[in-house]
């Protein structure tokens, strides 16, 4: 019998643009993380195990919040960690260096807690909507690899995305006439403006407009067990490559990842759509608003007060 679905959260970022552990922070009435309502609305979904990628550094203080909480939780919560020191032998962390190797590798570092079932993978600080976990979990259940690697995304309406607070990164999509993706392109700086959004790749120096209605990518993926294989096999080249380059910053992420794929024709990505709005709190001025937003959903009988009772 075919194993189900997990769910993958990637909490092991460092925040620095928020300038916390914004993995931990409460935005709900019971002290509740954007993590904890994702998993909420996972588990309604049809999600029955989570595994949370942190590292060690932030494990005290996420296990006597969130981890604390979480033992309420219906679901199978299994932990995962990230740390620089996992890389393929032959090679070695930069010295100075402090910023995790990217998504690409946090995923990597959860196999054996995947343990060989598909999965989708989350952003801890990014709030999804309930629709987008159902469309996500109906996928894996029926996913299967045959000629192409059978994967999919959850693409995002760029407008719903944006924060007034500053800049995102956003993978921009391109679906084919068989909306799977055909193109995937990580624009690091977007920014709304009084015009509408544009985006920079030289500090500033030129902008380009992208309209409301792009999809983008919310690092909401779903996968079948041969990616992990599949990244196993491109992290040497980034570690060969891409470090030596920008041995502080080089980043081994999913789009790029993907993207990969997807140039050599070894994978399709189904596009899954969601009209839902996305919150999160890339800077601490955005809290707010995430906190009241939840609020209005608690009003409109969304959540419980109280996520675990």
């Amino acid at each position: 019998m075919a194993k189900k679905p997990v769910l993958v959260v990637m909490a092991a970022g460092m925040g620095s643009r928020y300038g916390g552990l914004k993995q931990i922070d409460p935005v709900g009435s019971q002290g509740e993380a954007i993590l904890d309502y994702s998993l909420f609305d996972a588990h309604e979904a049809g999600f029955e195990t989570a595994v949370i990628i942190i590292k060690k550094a932030i494990e005290k203080d996420f296990m006597e919040t969130v981890g604390e909480r979480l033992k309420k939780c219906p679901m199978e919560i299994r932990y995962a960690f990230q740390e620089m020191e996992k890389i393929p032998a032959g090679f070695s962390v930069p010295e100075g260096r402090v910023k995790p190797f990217g998504t690409s590798h946090a995923v990597l570092c959860a196999k054996d807690e995947i343990d060989g079932a598909p999965f989708a993978v989350i952003n801890s600080d990014d709030y999804y909507g309930k629709g987008a976990f159902k469309v996500i979990y109906d996928y894996l259940c029926t996913a299967k690899d045959g000629d192409m690697l059978d994967y999919c995304m959850v693409g995002y309406l760029l407008g719903n995305t944006v924060t007034d607070n500053g800049s995102v990164a956003r993978g921009v999509c391109q679906a084919d006439a068989n909306g799977n993706l055909a193109d995937i392109v990580e624009r690091t700086k977007i920014e709304k403006y009084e015009g509408g959004i544009h985006f920079t790749e030289d500090d500033g120096a030129t902008w380009e407009d992208l309209t409301a209605d792009t999809i983008v990518s919310m690092n909401m993926w779903g996968f079948t067990p041969s990616f992990l294989e599949e990244i196993e096999k491109q992290f040497p080249d980034f570690l060969a490559n891409a470090v030596p380059q920008n041995p502080m910053k080089a980043e081994f992420l999913l789009p790029r990842s993907v993207d990969t794929l997807l140039k050599v024709g070894k994978a399709t990505v189904k596009v899954l759509k969601s009209a839902d709005k996305w919150y999160g709190v890339t800077y601490a001025a955005d809290k707010p608003m995430v906190v009241a937003a939840l609020a209005a959903f608690r009003e409109e009988g969304k959540y419980p007060d109280g996520l675990w009772k």
